[in-house]
This record gives structure tokens, C-alpha cells and sequence, in this order.
């Protein structure tokens, strides 16, 4: 068995209320894990033309105490729930596993009741408290076959049992079918859910923090406590910091927040009005849209915020930069033509192309490899919808359609899925879909909830 530590990190950062508030806990490693010496990776299929039909039952809690029977049903939930996301396989439903006797331990498998139900995987956890800490253990059964083909073993922490399942689920993607899952991604996003109002001002308006949440809106937390608006939040590429944009000091202006060593930086130092950070792919630069030069154009500067250098220069507005996965070129809206449309400019400022023609189109957000698509949100009505670019073929597509306005798409990390924001149920909240518009699933319920972005791991 390969064993891994799944560390826990708390730090609670004291001081004024200027300062960000770190995020009560440490991802885990993110580097792939190589298959168990002796093990060999086998593909686990159904049906001729059909995908596999998998099951995964409660996890078996091997010690008694309440703590770890809560986190054997858990992680059974949470990683059925994350191979469910990513629909590449036939989840049998846990309410139908009734009638199948648990297993008592990791050999002591009923195989001819899960054939019975049509399962041609199944995967059997257990959960053994041990001091402190947990121990996890996880095997994938080729259910006709009776063989094992994935076993895992983890120590570490019990506060988060939704980690240990997040783990197994992206590793049995990576063995399983060579996809690199989400499960272990975060969601960044911009709140007003706590009611608080800026006070000081001439007139008053509600406070925006910046909160994260895994990728399926658990574990939402505030990272930002300043009491100011705080706003287009941006992954790092190694999702551990966020650039965003603070009104703090009074004027806009981008900050950068380490959230698990609690530190916060100020690149712009306050040149102009600096909104809407991005990170390059490498993370050694960051685009964003400034008006040092008095007028919005877009600027990219070093990490530390030295290089600074104007991308555009033209009488109207540029705004919304964002990357392409190569980090040599930058796509962004500009009203140059008269209305909003989307462009694509290389890094050395040459090449302008425009990329759309429709009545109002804004917030660009470039697709990570394989795909090479930018979504964007359209004005097709009162509201928006979000939409496609093909940019190989020119080809567009519309994921959503008129409930409510939705805007301001973001892609996960392995390009199949979008987050974005929706007023469909009343109040603004943020929303998951497929790149090909199926699977609807709401994320934040409480507040209005706008600006999502997606980690990088």
C-alpha cells in the first residue's frame, strides 16, 4: 500500500483588521501518485458502449467512537458524490444498497450481492482512529473478477474526513481514465452575506469580502475581514494565494493574499485606480486594468510588482484581461468598435484580433489545454447569458439560456466544467455547469455570491 500524510495546517492570523484571515487548513500534496509497485493499473469497463457502473458504500469505521463512525459515512457520500461530477462513470445509487451485508473489513467482500445490483466497480473504505489521527484505507474492486486494481492508505488529521474522499476520487480518475479531477479544487468568490455596511463614506454600502469553498460549496469560509469591497478574486497558480481587488485604502487597488501563511501584499502600491488581477500560467506576472495613464487600459506587471508595462493604449475602455494557457496572449474586453466585444492581443502588445460581433459581450475567461475556447458572458435580452468561443473553428455555443442573467464564467482546472454567477434563483449565486452545458448545480445559497474563480489544483 502506498501511504501518504494528509497534513493539517490551522494558522489564525492576529492583527488589524487589514489583514487577511487565513484558511483553517493545508491542501494536500497535488503531485500524481505512481501506481504500488506490484500493482498494475487496470481499467475497470462495462457494457459494451455503456460506461462502468461503479457503487461505493459508507466507508467501515474499524473503532467505535462517534467521530470516526461520522467521518466512514461521510467519505462513502463525498467520494460518490465526486465520481458522480465528473459523469464519466454509472453511479449506482447508495439508497438502493440496502440489502447488501456491509463489509467488515477491506477482504471481507460480498462480490455475488454488488454483481447482483450491476456493479462492475466497487470501492470499500475503512476508518480506524489511531491517537490523534485517522487512518484510511481504500480499494477498487473489478467486481466479476473479485480483483483488486487501486489500494490506498492515509494517515492524518480527523477534521476533514471530505479530504481523504476528495483524494481517493482524483486519484482514481487519474488511474482510471488518465482525467485529472476537481475534486480537490476551491472556488473563490466575492459575498455581501454577512450584512455588514461600510461605514465612513457618503453613502453607505454593503461590505464585500472574498470567501472560498471547495469545488461543490462545501466548507465556505470568509478570507478577507476588512470591512471594505473586495472584489474579482484570482487563484494563484499554485491556488495558494488570491489576487484581488480592495477598495481598503479608499480607491481600488490589487492586493495579493498568501492565505495559508496568512501574509498580504500590495503590488500597484497604490498607482491609480488598479482593478481586476489575473496570473499567468507560469505565475511570475499578473495582467490587470488600471487607469495610472487616465484611461482603463491593461497593464502587466512582475509578481512583486516591478516591470509594470501597458498592454493597450487606445481613447476607449479595456477591461477583463485574461490569459491564454501558453501565457502569449491576453484576451480582453474593449468598447473600441462602439460596444463591448471581446479581443486577443499578444503579450508584446501586437496582433490585435477582435474575437466577437454580438450586441454586448464581457468577461473573458480563457480555457485550460486540451480546450482552446474562451466563454464570456452576452447580452441576449434584459439579462446575460454565458457562451462559448470555439477559437479553432469560430464556432459558438450558448450554455445557458435566459433563466435569469448569468455572468462572469470561469473554467476548472481540467477545462470541463464552468462556474459562474446567476440571478436565476432570485438572489445572486454561484453556479457549476459543464463545458457542454449539462449539469446544472448550484453552489452558494446564502447572500448575493458574483465573481467565481477557479483554482488551479
Amino acid at each position: 500500500m502506498l501511504r501518504k500524510n494528509l497534513s493539517t495546517l490551522f494558522i489564525l492570523v492576529a492583527g488589524c483588521a487589514a489583514v487577511v484571515l487565513a484558511v483553517p487548513q493545508q491542501p494536500p500534496a497535488q503531485n500524481p501518485v505512481p501506481p504500488q509497485q506490484g500493482q498494475i493499473a487496470v481499467q475497470i469497463t462495462g457494457e459494451p458502449g455503456a460506461p462502468p457502473r461503479f457503487a461505493v458504500p459508507d466507508f467501515v469505521a474499524l473503532t467505535t467512537d462517534a467521530e470516526t463512525v461520522e467521518a466512514a459515512k461521510t467519505m462513502g457520500q463525498v467520494l460518490w458524490d465526486d465520481l458522480s461530477f465528473e459523469r464519466e462513470f454509472d453511479m449506482i445509487p447508495r439508497d438502493t444498497y440496502g440489502t447488501i451485508p456491509a463489509a467488515r473489513s477491506l477482504t471481507d467482500v460480498p462480490f455475488d450481492r454488488w454483481r447482483e445490483l450491476g456493479a462492475d466497480g466497487l470501492i470499500i473504505g475503512t476508518v480506524q482512529k489511531v491517537g490523534d489521527a485517522i487512518r484510511v484505507e481504500a480499494k477498487m474492486y473489478k467486481v466479476r473478477e473479485r480483483q483488486s486494481v487501486f489500494g490506498r492508505e492515509y494517515t492524518g488529521s480527523a477534521a476533514n474526513p471530505r479530504l481523504y474522499a476528495h483524494t481517493i476520487a482524483d486519484e482514481v480518475f487519474q488511474e482510471q481514465l488518465g482525467l485529472r479531477g476537481v475534486a480537490r479544487t476551491k472556488l473563490a468568490f466575492v459575498s455581501d452575506r454577512d450584512g455588514e455596511r461600510v461605514g465612513g463614506t457618503v453613502e453607505p454600502r454593503s461590505v464585500k469580502e472574498i470567501y472560498i469553498a471547495d469545488y461543490d460549496g462545501a466548507n465556505q469560509r470568509r478570507v478577507t475581514v476588512n470591512r471594505s469591497l473586495n472584489i474579482n478574486p484570482a487563484w494563484s497558480p499554485d491556488s495558494r494565494a488570491l489576487a484581488y481587488t480592495s477598495y481598503r485604502r479608499g480607491s481600488p487597488d490589487i492586493f495579493v493574499s498568501s492565505i495559508y501563511q496568512g501574509t498580504i501584499e500590495n503590488p500597484t502600491k497604490g498607482q491609480g485606480e488598479n482593478f481586476l488581477p489575473v496570473w499567468s500560467p507560469d505565475g511570475t506576472r499578473i495582467a490587470f486594468m488600471s487607469t495610472r495613464d487616465g484611461n482603463p487600459e491593461i497593464y502587466v506587471m512582475n509578481r512583486d510588482g516591478s516591470g509594470v508595462r501597458r498592454l493597450t493604449n487606445h481613447p476607449s475602455s479595456d477591461v477583463t484581461p485574461t490569459w491564454s494557457p501558453t501565457g502569449t496572449q491576453i484576451a480582453f474586453t474593449s468598447d473600441r468598435s462602439g460596444s463591448p466585444q471581446i479581443y486577443v492581443v499578444g503579450v508584446d502588445g501586437l496582433n490585435l484580433v477582435r474575437k466577437t460581433s454580438e450586441s454586448y459581450c464581457d468577461r473573458p475567461t480563457w480555457s485550460p489545454a486540451p480546450y482552446n475556447e474562451i466563454a464570456y458572458s452576452s447580452r441576449t435580452g434584459p439579462g446575460y447569458d454565458i457562451k462559448v468561443l470555439d477559437l479553432a473553428s469560430g464556432e459558438r455555443r450558448q450554455l445557458t439560456f435566459g433563466e435569469g442573467s448569468n455572468e462572469s464564467p470561469a473554467y476548472a482546472p481540467n477545462g470541463r466544467h464552468l462556474a459562474f454567477s446567476s440571478t436565476r434563483a432570485g438572489k445572486r449565486q454561484i453556479y457549476t455547469i459543464e463545458r457542454t452545458g449539462k449539469d446544472l448545480r448550484q453552489v452558494t445559497k446564502v447572500g448575493n455570491n458574483q465573481t467565481p474563480d477557479w483554482s488551479k489544483q
